[in-house]
């Protein structure tokens, strides 16, 4: 299929959730690289007109680089399907799923899969216990956000009970991790197969929404610092997790590493982020992909679809 087949292109971007800037970051990236190649694609934020106005305007097929809630939960996608206009991505249940790190992983642990070890949190939960268990430092975030919205650092006795009540304004269920420091990795994935990985290197503690989207000192190591018996390790866990959870066209699937080179699964991402400071890009980069070919690629699946 040649570039000028796709016919009219809505790159949605922007939304309601709390990931909107970064969407727009990515919408805007995307849009252009598509242009760059010839195709008629345009700019759609759903926050400034309704989507049936996709149909409205003659549009027949869509990029969605919707982050988060309403955009990445399967919500979009069961309206893209009501209109029967192909879309980029997972589809309706395996977006919902992987929007939501508790079910995700439930899925995983009935598959045998490595989880990072976590516990779910609600009022009536001894605080001081879970911090017993897991240790210092332990991590605390909402269930079904992402890029790192809410998630707080935990490193003193006390400060999880202070933090869990912040935490009910998100979406999902909240929930303590145990902290795993040995390396933080992505795995991206596109079509059927796994790109290089990459290790995220933050000069803060950990890698939180500044040094994914704002700061420049982060260090992304591509091809990372993995064996090539580990990177295969990681490379087929990350497929195995993307499809049990039903997902399809393009993703990241993150992991963490412990001290003795244990991987865990971390969580799947099923719309990633398309910015400059983006993995998906970096690591299609590296098996000679540039970003215009890498969006004309993503886009194919949903006109084969």
């Amino acid at each position: 299929m040649n570039t000028q087949n796709f016919g009219k292109v809505a790159v949605l971007a922007g939304g309601f959730s709390s990931e909107r800037e970064v969407s727009l970051t990515s919408g805007n990236a995307v849009c252009e690289a598509l242009q760059s190649k010839g195709i008629d694609a345009h700019l759609f934020d759903p926050k400034e007109k309704p989507l049936h106005r996709l149909l409205e305007e003659g549009f027949q097929v869509a990029f969605n680089v919707l982050h988060g809630t309403y955009g990445e939960d399967g919500v979009v996608q069961g309206a893209l399907e009501t209109m029967n206009i192909p879309y980029t991505g997972s589809g309706v249940m395996a977006s919902a799923i992987s929007m939501d790190k508790f079910h995700t992983r439930l899925v995983w642990q009935s598959a045998g899969l490595p989880n990072v070890p976590y516990m779910v949190l609600n009022d009536d939960s001894d605080f001081a216990a879970v911090e017993e268990e897991f240790g210092f430092p332990l991590f605390v975030k909402p269930a079904a956000e992402g890029s790192s919205v809410g998630v707080k650092m935990i490193e003193n006795k006390g400060e999880l009970a202070a933090a869990y009540p912040e935490l009910k304004q998100y979406h999902g269920v909240i929930l303590a991790e145990k902290a795993i420091m040995g390396g933080e990795y992505a795995c991206s994935i596109v079509g059927n197969r796994a790109l290089p990985s990459i290790r995220i290197i933050p000069k803060g503690k950990w890698y939180d929404y500044e040094a994914k989207y704002y700061r420049d000192d982060t260090v992304y190591q591509c091809p990372s610092d993995l064996s090539k018996e580990k990177e295969e390790e990681m490379k087929d866990l990350a497929l195995k997790a993307f499809q049990i959870l039903g997902c399809t066209g393009w993703g990241r699937v993150d992991f963490l590493k412990d001290n003795n080179d244990n991987l865990y699964l971390l969580e799947v991402n099923t719309v990633p982020g398309m910015t400059s400071h983006s993995l998906v890009p970096k690591a299609a980069k590296q098996v000679g992909v540039d970003f215009p070919d890498l969006c004309v690629e993503i886009l194919r699946y949903a006109a084969e679809r």
